[in-house]
Protein backbone atom coordinates (compact mmCIF):
# COMPACT_ATOMS: atom_id res chain seq x y z
CA UNK A 1 0.00 0.00 0.00
CA UNK A 2 1.44 3.35 -0.67
CA UNK A 3 1.13 6.27 1.39
CA UNK A 4 2.22 9.62 1.86
CA UNK A 5 3.67 10.08 5.15
CA UNK A 6 5.07 12.62 6.96
CA UNK A 7 7.97 11.83 9.84
CA UNK A 8 7.02 13.99 12.82
CA UNK A 9 10.43 13.84 14.84
CA UNK A 10 10.12 15.59 18.31
CA UNK A 11 13.33 17.53 18.77
CA UNK A 12 14.30 17.76 22.90
CA UNK A 13 16.39 20.75 24.39
CA UNK A 14 19.87 19.01 25.78
CA UNK A 15 19.36 16.67 28.81
CA UNK A 16 15.81 17.72 28.85
CA UNK A 17 14.39 13.98 28.00
CA UNK A 18 15.78 10.34 28.55
CA UNK A 19 18.15 8.72 26.79
CA UNK A 20 15.13 6.06 25.83
CA UNK A 21 13.06 8.83 24.57
CA UNK A 22 16.05 10.15 22.30
CA UNK A 23 16.63 7.13 20.69
CA UNK A 24 13.21 6.28 20.03
CA UNK A 25 11.80 5.77 16.49
CA UNK A 26 9.85 8.90 14.82
CA UNK A 27 6.56 8.86 15.15
CA UNK A 28 4.87 8.47 11.51
CA UNK A 29 1.41 10.25 11.02
CA UNK A 30 -0.72 8.93 8.30
CA UNK A 31 -1.85 12.11 5.88
CA UNK A 32 -3.70 10.28 2.76
CA UNK A 33 -3.52 6.89 0.54
CA UNK A 34 -2.88 6.86 -3.33
CA UNK A 35 -6.00 4.96 -4.71
CA UNK A 36 -5.75 5.21 -8.06
CA UNK A 37 -2.61 6.52 -10.74
CA UNK A 38 -3.86 7.87 -13.82
CA UNK A 39 -0.82 8.78 -15.98
CA UNK A 40 1.25 10.83 -14.34
CA UNK A 41 -1.43 12.18 -11.74
CA UNK A 42 -2.97 9.90 -8.94
CA UNK A 43 -6.29 10.56 -6.86
CA UNK A 44 -6.04 10.34 -3.23
CA UNK A 45 -8.39 8.88 -0.52
CA UNK A 46 -10.00 11.86 0.38
CA UNK A 47 -11.11 12.81 -2.69
CA UNK A 48 -12.82 9.46 -2.93
CA UNK A 49 -14.15 9.88 0.48
CA UNK A 50 -15.38 13.60 -0.77
CA UNK A 51 -17.25 12.39 -3.76
CA UNK A 52 -18.93 9.32 -1.82
CA UNK A 53 -20.54 11.22 0.88
CA UNK A 54 -21.71 13.70 -2.23
CA UNK A 55 -22.90 10.99 -4.49
CA UNK A 56 -24.40 9.19 -0.83
CA UNK A 57 -26.12 12.23 0.06
CA UNK A 58 -27.59 12.67 -3.87
CA UNK A 59 -28.74 9.24 -3.65
CA UNK A 60 -30.61 10.26 -0.53
CA UNK A 61 -31.97 13.14 -1.68
CA UNK A 62 -33.55 11.21 -4.65
CA UNK A 63 -34.64 8.37 -2.54
CA UNK A 64 -32.79 6.10 -4.13
CA UNK A 65 -30.74 3.30 -2.07
CA UNK A 66 -27.47 3.19 -1.76
CA UNK A 67 -25.65 0.15 -3.42
CA UNK A 68 -23.36 -1.74 -1.27
CA UNK A 69 -20.23 0.52 -0.02
CA UNK A 70 -17.46 -1.40 -1.84
CA UNK A 71 -19.36 -1.49 -5.27
CA UNK A 72 -20.32 2.56 -4.91
CA UNK A 73 -16.74 2.92 -4.18
CA UNK A 74 -15.60 1.46 -7.61
CA UNK A 75 -18.58 3.40 -9.18
CA UNK A 76 -17.47 6.73 -7.70
CA UNK A 77 -13.91 6.02 -8.74
CA UNK A 78 -13.94 4.99 -12.00
CA UNK A 79 -15.94 8.08 -12.66
CA UNK A 80 -13.31 10.05 -11.07
CA UNK A 81 -10.42 8.67 -13.09
CA UNK A 82 -12.37 9.11 -16.21
CA UNK A 83 -12.73 12.88 -15.12
CA UNK A 84 -9.27 13.09 -14.28
CA UNK A 85 -8.11 12.29 -18.08
CA UNK A 86 -10.50 14.85 -19.03
CA UNK A 87 -9.21 17.58 -16.78
CA UNK A 88 -5.73 16.04 -18.46
CA UNK A 89 -6.55 17.33 -21.61
CA UNK A 90 -7.46 20.78 -20.71
CA UNK A 91 -4.44 21.47 -18.94
CA UNK A 92 -2.54 19.86 -21.92
CA UNK A 93 -4.67 22.17 -24.16
CA UNK A 94 -4.74 25.28 -22.00
CA UNK A 95 -8.51 25.34 -21.76
CA UNK A 96 -8.92 27.79 -18.40
CA UNK A 97 -12.29 29.18 -17.01
CA UNK A 98 -12.06 32.83 -15.83
CA UNK A 99 -12.42 33.78 -12.94
CA UNK A 100 -15.55 36.18 -13.60
CA UNK A 101 -17.19 33.33 -15.62
CA UNK A 102 -17.37 30.92 -12.76
CA UNK A 103 -18.39 34.04 -10.77
CA UNK A 104 -21.30 34.25 -13.87
CA UNK A 105 -21.93 30.60 -13.09
CA UNK A 106 -22.14 30.42 -9.61
CA UNK A 107 -24.42 33.18 -9.96
CA UNK A 108 -26.81 31.75 -12.34
CA UNK A 109 -26.97 28.36 -9.82
CA UNK A 110 -28.02 30.77 -7.10
CA UNK A 111 -30.56 32.67 -8.92
CA UNK A 112 -32.07 28.91 -10.02
CA UNK A 113 -32.53 28.03 -6.35
CA UNK A 114 -34.33 31.67 -6.26
CA UNK A 115 -30.92 33.23 -3.73
CA UNK A 116 -28.62 35.43 -3.88
CA UNK A 117 -25.27 34.17 -3.99
CA UNK A 118 -24.45 35.29 -0.57
CA UNK A 119 -27.80 33.47 0.58
CA UNK A 120 -26.42 30.29 -1.34
CA UNK A 121 -22.97 30.55 0.00
CA UNK A 122 -24.76 30.69 3.78
CA UNK A 123 -26.99 27.65 2.98
CA UNK A 124 -24.07 25.74 1.77
CA UNK A 125 -21.81 26.13 4.60
CA UNK A 126 -25.31 25.34 6.60
CA UNK A 127 -25.75 22.02 5.25
CA UNK A 128 -21.86 21.44 5.76
CA UNK A 129 -20.64 21.98 2.48
CA UNK A 130 -17.54 23.75 1.96
CA UNK A 131 -18.05 26.46 -0.91
CA UNK A 132 -14.76 26.68 -1.84
CA UNK A 133 -14.74 23.37 -2.62
CA UNK A 134 -17.90 23.57 -4.26
CA UNK A 135 -16.43 26.42 -6.66
CA UNK A 136 -14.13 24.29 -7.78
CA UNK A 137 -16.22 21.65 -8.73
CA UNK A 138 -18.43 24.28 -10.76
CA UNK A 139 -14.85 25.08 -12.27
CA UNK A 140 -14.38 21.24 -13.30
CA UNK A 141 -17.54 20.86 -14.74
CA UNK A 142 -17.11 23.45 -16.79
CA UNK A 143 -13.72 22.71 -17.94
CA UNK A 144 -15.12 19.23 -18.70
CA UNK A 145 -17.94 20.52 -20.52
CA UNK A 146 -15.49 22.60 -22.47
CA UNK A 147 -13.13 19.11 -23.19
CA UNK A 148 -16.31 17.52 -24.46
CA UNK A 149 -17.05 20.08 -27.09
CA UNK A 150 -13.58 20.45 -28.55
CA UNK A 151 -13.11 16.72 -28.58
CA UNK A 152 -16.30 15.35 -29.32
CA UNK A 153 -19.36 17.76 -30.00
CA UNK A 154 -17.85 19.96 -32.78
CA UNK A 155 -17.51 16.42 -35.02
CA UNK A 156 -21.38 16.34 -34.41
CA UNK A 157 -23.35 17.35 -37.20
CA UNK A 158 -26.88 16.95 -38.16
CA UNK A 159 -27.75 17.29 -42.19
CA UNK A 160 -30.96 18.61 -43.81
CA UNK A 161 -31.95 14.63 -44.88
CA UNK A 162 -31.63 13.55 -41.20
CA UNK A 163 -33.80 15.41 -39.98
CA UNK A 164 -36.57 14.65 -42.82
CA UNK A 165 -35.90 10.59 -42.55
CA UNK A 166 -36.13 11.12 -38.75
CA UNK A 167 -39.54 12.92 -39.14
CA UNK A 168 -40.45 10.64 -42.03
CA UNK A 169 -39.70 7.61 -39.41
CA UNK A 170 -41.40 9.16 -36.46
CA UNK A 171 -44.53 9.66 -38.83
CA UNK A 172 -44.42 5.79 -39.69
CA UNK A 173 -44.42 4.76 -36.12
CA UNK A 174 -46.76 7.01 -34.73
CA UNK A 175 -45.12 7.48 -32.18
CA UNK A 176 -42.55 10.97 -32.93
CA UNK A 177 -45.05 12.77 -30.56
CA UNK A 178 -44.30 10.55 -27.39
CA UNK A 179 -42.05 11.19 -25.15
CA UNK A 180 -40.69 8.08 -22.26
CA UNK A 181 -38.61 8.88 -19.44
CA UNK A 182 -35.97 6.35 -19.40
CA UNK A 183 -33.18 4.31 -17.06
CA UNK A 184 -30.41 2.50 -18.07
CA UNK A 185 -28.14 0.14 -17.10
CA UNK A 186 -24.71 -0.12 -19.61
CA UNK A 187 -22.15 -3.07 -18.92
CA UNK A 188 -19.43 -2.24 -20.62
CA UNK A 189 -16.77 -3.51 -22.60
CA UNK A 190 -13.01 -2.38 -23.71
CA UNK A 191 -12.40 -1.35 -27.09
CA UNK A 192 -11.80 -4.75 -29.26
CA UNK A 193 -13.07 -7.01 -26.72
CA UNK A 194 -12.05 -10.58 -26.87
CA UNK A 195 -15.10 -13.22 -26.85
CA UNK A 196 -14.25 -13.96 -23.49
CA UNK A 197 -14.79 -10.49 -22.42
CA UNK A 198 -18.00 -10.02 -24.14
CA UNK A 199 -19.40 -13.42 -22.88
CA UNK A 200 -18.21 -12.12 -18.87
CA UNK A 201 -20.04 -8.58 -19.80
CA UNK A 202 -23.07 -10.80 -21.19
CA UNK A 203 -23.43 -12.94 -17.92
CA UNK A 204 -22.92 -9.60 -16.04
CA UNK A 205 -25.97 -8.23 -17.79
CA UNK A 206 -28.15 -11.15 -17.43
CA UNK A 207 -27.00 -11.43 -13.82
CA UNK A 208 -28.63 -7.68 -13.55
CA UNK A 209 -31.49 -8.63 -15.10
CA UNK A 210 -32.25 -11.69 -12.32
CA UNK A 211 -31.71 -9.16 -9.43
CA UNK A 212 -34.44 -6.62 -11.33
CA UNK A 213 -36.90 -9.53 -11.86
CA UNK A 214 -36.65 -10.19 -8.42
CA UNK A 215 -37.81 -6.83 -7.56
CA UNK A 216 -34.53 -5.23 -6.44
CA UNK A 217 -34.80 -1.40 -6.92
CA UNK A 218 -33.66 -0.13 -10.92
CA UNK A 219 -32.41 2.64 -9.51
CA UNK A 220 -30.17 1.26 -6.61
CA UNK A 221 -28.81 -1.58 -9.07
CA UNK A 222 -27.56 1.25 -11.89
CA UNK A 223 -25.65 2.58 -9.21
CA UNK A 224 -23.95 0.44 -8.10
CA UNK A 225 -23.47 -1.54 -11.52
CA UNK A 226 -23.75 0.65 -14.83
CA UNK A 227 -20.86 2.00 -16.32
CA UNK A 228 -23.08 4.29 -18.09
CA UNK A 229 -22.97 8.40 -17.41
CA UNK A 230 -26.21 8.30 -15.32
CA UNK A 231 -25.10 5.16 -13.55
CA UNK A 232 -25.05 7.43 -9.78
CA UNK A 233 -28.07 9.40 -10.85
CA UNK A 234 -29.94 5.95 -11.05
CA UNK A 235 -29.39 5.51 -14.34
CA UNK A 236 -32.20 8.11 -15.12
CA UNK A 237 -32.13 9.32 -18.63
CA UNK A 238 -34.98 11.49 -18.25
CA UNK A 239 -37.49 12.19 -20.69
CA UNK A 240 -37.01 11.71 -24.60
CA UNK A 241 -38.82 11.47 -27.58
CA UNK A 242 -38.96 8.20 -29.41
CA UNK A 243 -36.64 9.71 -32.54
CA UNK A 244 -34.61 10.86 -29.35
CA UNK A 245 -33.38 7.46 -28.92
CA UNK A 246 -29.78 5.75 -29.59
CA UNK A 247 -30.46 4.36 -32.38
CA UNK A 248 -29.65 1.19 -30.66
CA UNK A 249 -32.88 1.68 -28.50
CA UNK A 250 -35.38 2.44 -30.78
CA UNK A 251 -36.90 -0.82 -32.01
CA UNK A 252 -37.26 -1.68 -28.15
CA UNK A 253 -38.31 1.08 -26.54
CA UNK A 254 -41.84 1.37 -28.03
CA UNK A 255 -43.01 -2.14 -27.30
CA UNK A 256 -42.11 -1.36 -23.46
CA UNK A 257 -44.99 -0.62 -20.50
CA UNK A 258 -44.54 1.35 -18.03
CA UNK A 259 -42.62 -0.49 -15.69
CA UNK A 260 -40.88 -2.76 -18.24
CA UNK A 261 -37.25 -4.01 -18.29
CA UNK A 262 -35.44 -4.96 -21.50
CA UNK A 263 -33.49 -7.74 -22.58
CA UNK A 264 -29.37 -7.00 -22.67
CA UNK A 265 -29.33 -4.68 -26.21
CA UNK A 266 -25.69 -5.48 -27.61
CA UNK A 267 -23.38 -2.43 -28.98
CA UNK A 268 -20.04 -1.69 -29.27
CA UNK A 269 -20.04 0.07 -25.89
CA UNK A 270 -21.19 -2.98 -24.24
CA UNK A 271 -24.62 -4.34 -23.06
CA UNK A 272 -27.43 -2.10 -22.38
CA UNK A 273 -30.58 -2.39 -20.19
CA UNK A 274 -33.15 0.33 -20.31
CA UNK A 275 -36.45 0.68 -18.13
CA UNK A 276 -39.47 2.73 -19.40
CA UNK A 277 -40.39 4.90 -16.43
CA UNK A 278 -43.24 7.04 -17.88
CA UNK A 279 -44.79 7.78 -20.89
CA UNK A 280 -46.68 11.13 -22.10
CA UNK A 281 -48.20 12.05 -25.34
CA UNK A 282 -48.47 15.07 -28.18
CA UNK A 283 -48.40 18.30 -27.80
CA UNK A 284 -48.80 21.51 -30.11
CA UNK A 285 -46.42 24.40 -30.44
CA UNK A 286 -47.94 27.73 -30.68
CA UNK A 287 -45.94 31.37 -30.99
CA UNK A 288 -47.26 34.52 -31.49
CA UNK A 289 -45.76 36.43 -34.48
CA UNK A 290 -45.03 39.69 -34.99
CA UNK A 291 -45.11 41.25 -38.26
CA UNK A 292 -42.93 44.30 -38.72
CA UNK A 293 -41.24 46.90 -40.44
CA UNK A 294 -37.88 48.95 -39.88
CA UNK A 295 -35.60 51.61 -41.01
CA UNK A 296 -31.87 51.17 -40.08
CA UNK A 297 -29.46 53.87 -39.59
CA UNK A 298 -25.38 52.94 -39.19
CA UNK A 299 -23.36 55.30 -37.73
CA UNK A 300 -19.92 55.54 -39.17
CA UNK A 301 -16.63 58.39 -39.65
CA UNK A 302 -19.56 60.52 -41.32
CA UNK A 303 -22.76 60.11 -39.69
CA UNK A 304 -22.61 60.17 -35.71
CA UNK A 305 -25.17 58.10 -32.98
CA UNK A 306 -26.90 61.79 -32.94
CA UNK A 307 -26.97 62.09 -36.93
CA UNK A 308 -28.57 58.54 -37.10
CA UNK A 309 -31.30 59.29 -33.87
CA UNK A 310 -32.26 62.83 -35.20
CA UNK A 311 -32.37 61.72 -38.75
CA UNK A 312 -34.91 58.55 -37.62
CA UNK A 313 -37.15 60.87 -35.10
CA UNK A 314 -37.55 63.17 -38.54
CA UNK A 315 -38.81 59.89 -40.24
CA UNK A 316 -41.34 58.84 -37.46
CA UNK A 317 -42.46 62.43 -37.64
CA UNK A 318 -43.14 61.94 -41.66
CA UNK A 319 -44.89 58.74 -41.44
CA UNK A 320 -46.96 60.06 -38.61
CA UNK A 321 -47.91 63.41 -40.87
CA UNK A 322 -49.26 60.81 -43.78
CA UNK A 323 -45.84 59.84 -45.68
CA UNK A 324 -45.44 56.38 -46.80
CA UNK A 325 -43.55 54.16 -44.83
CA UNK A 326 -42.42 51.80 -47.46
CA UNK A 327 -41.16 54.84 -49.45
CA UNK A 328 -39.24 56.39 -46.66
CA UNK A 329 -37.27 52.92 -46.05
CA UNK A 330 -36.58 52.19 -49.56
CA UNK A 331 -34.70 55.51 -49.73
CA UNK A 332 -33.14 56.03 -46.19
CA UNK A 333 -32.68 52.55 -44.67
CA UNK A 334 -29.01 50.68 -44.32
CA UNK A 335 -30.83 47.73 -44.28
CA UNK A 336 -30.42 47.15 -47.65
CA UNK A 337 -32.27 43.22 -48.02
CA UNK A 338 -35.57 44.65 -45.83
CA UNK A 339 -35.29 48.25 -47.48
CA UNK A 340 -36.16 46.45 -51.21
CA UNK A 341 -39.20 45.39 -49.65
CA UNK A 342 -40.23 48.98 -48.39
CA UNK A 343 -38.63 48.03 -44.50
CA UNK A 344 -40.57 45.03 -44.17
CA UNK A 345 -39.21 41.93 -42.05
CA UNK A 346 -42.27 39.94 -42.89
CA UNK A 347 -43.68 37.12 -39.65
CA UNK A 348 -41.30 37.25 -36.94
CA UNK A 349 -41.00 34.77 -34.58
CA UNK A 350 -39.68 34.80 -30.99
CA UNK A 351 -35.70 35.11 -30.76
CA UNK A 352 -35.54 35.69 -34.73
CA UNK A 353 -34.24 39.08 -33.48
CA UNK A 354 -31.85 40.15 -30.99
CA UNK A 355 -32.99 41.24 -27.76
CA UNK A 356 -33.19 44.66 -27.92
CA UNK A 357 -35.10 44.85 -30.96
CA UNK A 358 -37.90 42.18 -29.85
CA UNK A 359 -38.11 44.27 -26.52
CA UNK A 360 -38.84 47.73 -28.62
CA UNK A 361 -41.26 45.37 -31.01
CA UNK A 362 -42.89 43.76 -27.71
CA UNK A 363 -43.49 47.33 -26.06
CA UNK A 364 -45.39 48.52 -29.63
CA UNK A 365 -49.30 48.35 -29.84
CA UNK A 366 -50.07 47.32 -33.57
CA UNK A 367 -49.78 50.23 -35.73
CA UNK A 368 -47.02 52.27 -33.40
CA UNK A 369 -44.10 53.34 -34.26
CA UNK A 370 -41.14 53.32 -31.91
CA UNK A 371 -38.49 56.08 -30.90
CA UNK A 372 -35.26 55.48 -32.27
CA UNK A 373 -33.20 52.66 -30.40
CA UNK A 374 -29.46 51.15 -30.68
CA UNK A 375 -28.85 47.71 -31.22
CA UNK A 376 -25.44 46.10 -32.25
CA UNK A 377 -25.99 46.82 -36.14
CA UNK A 378 -27.12 50.59 -35.31
CA UNK A 379 -30.51 53.03 -34.94
CA UNK A 380 -33.79 52.22 -35.78
CA UNK A 381 -37.03 52.86 -35.60
CA UNK A 382 -39.29 50.14 -35.71
CA UNK A 383 -43.54 49.64 -36.60
CA UNK A 384 -44.98 47.06 -35.54
CA UNK A 385 -48.06 46.43 -38.71
CA UNK A 386 -50.38 43.05 -36.43
CA UNK A 387 -49.67 40.30 -34.40
CA UNK A 388 -51.32 36.66 -34.66
CA UNK A 389 -51.02 33.03 -32.98
CA UNK A 390 -49.34 30.82 -35.12
CA UNK A 391 -49.15 27.19 -35.44
CA UNK A 392 -45.27 26.53 -35.31
CA UNK A 393 -45.69 22.83 -34.30
CA UNK A 394 -43.97 21.99 -37.75
CA UNK A 395 -40.80 23.81 -37.42
CA UNK A 396 -40.77 23.17 -33.87
CA UNK A 397 -40.55 19.59 -34.65
CA UNK A 398 -37.83 19.71 -37.18
CA UNK A 399 -35.58 21.70 -34.65
CA UNK A 400 -36.64 19.11 -31.62
CA UNK A 401 -35.94 16.44 -34.39
CA UNK A 402 -32.33 18.16 -34.75
CA UNK A 403 -31.39 18.67 -31.31
CA UNK A 404 -32.81 15.15 -30.81
CA UNK A 405 -30.66 13.62 -33.28
CA UNK A 406 -27.33 15.39 -32.83
CA UNK A 407 -27.91 14.11 -28.61
CA UNK A 408 -28.35 10.64 -30.00
CA UNK A 409 -24.63 11.15 -32.07
CA UNK A 410 -23.52 13.14 -29.19
CA UNK A 411 -24.47 10.02 -26.56
CA UNK A 412 -23.14 7.47 -28.68
CA UNK A 413 -19.69 9.64 -29.62
CA UNK A 414 -19.01 11.04 -25.51
CA UNK A 415 -19.12 7.04 -24.65
CA UNK A 416 -16.64 5.53 -26.95
CA UNK A 417 -14.52 8.50 -26.83
CA UNK A 418 -14.70 8.20 -22.73
CA UNK A 419 -13.99 4.58 -23.54
CA UNK A 420 -11.19 5.12 -25.97
CA UNK A 421 -9.27 7.77 -23.64
CA UNK A 422 -10.07 4.93 -20.92
CA UNK A 423 -8.35 2.14 -22.62
CA UNK A 424 -5.26 4.43 -24.24
CA UNK A 425 -4.39 5.55 -20.73
CA UNK A 426 -2.01 4.64 -17.96
CA UNK A 427 -4.31 3.86 -14.93
CA UNK A 428 -3.34 1.59 -11.58
CA UNK A 429 -6.61 1.17 -9.40
CA UNK A 430 -5.49 0.37 -5.89
CA UNK A 431 -8.43 0.29 -3.51
CA UNK A 432 -8.09 -2.89 -2.55
CA UNK A 433 -4.56 -2.40 -1.47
Amino acid sequence: MIRFRLLGIVLALAGSAPASSQNALPAIVELDRIVAVVNDDVIVESELDQRLAEVRAQLSQSGTPAPAAEALSRQVLERLILDRLQLQIARESGIRVQEAELNQALERIAASNQLTLRQFRDVLERDGYDFAGFREQVREEILLTRVRQRSVERRVNVSRREIDNFLATAKQQGSGASEFRLAHILIAVPEAASAEQIDAARKVALSVIERLETGEDFAQVAAETSDGQQALQGGDLGWRKSTELPTIFTDVVPDLQPGDVSAPIRSPSGFHIIRLTELRGDSRFVVTQVHARHVLIRPNDIISDQDAQRRLRQIKVRVENGEDFAELARASSDDTVSASRGGDLGWLNPGDTVPAFERAMGSLPDGQISDPFRTQFGWHIVQVLERRDHDDTEQARRAQAADQIRKRKLDEEVQSWLRQLRDEAYVDVRLDE
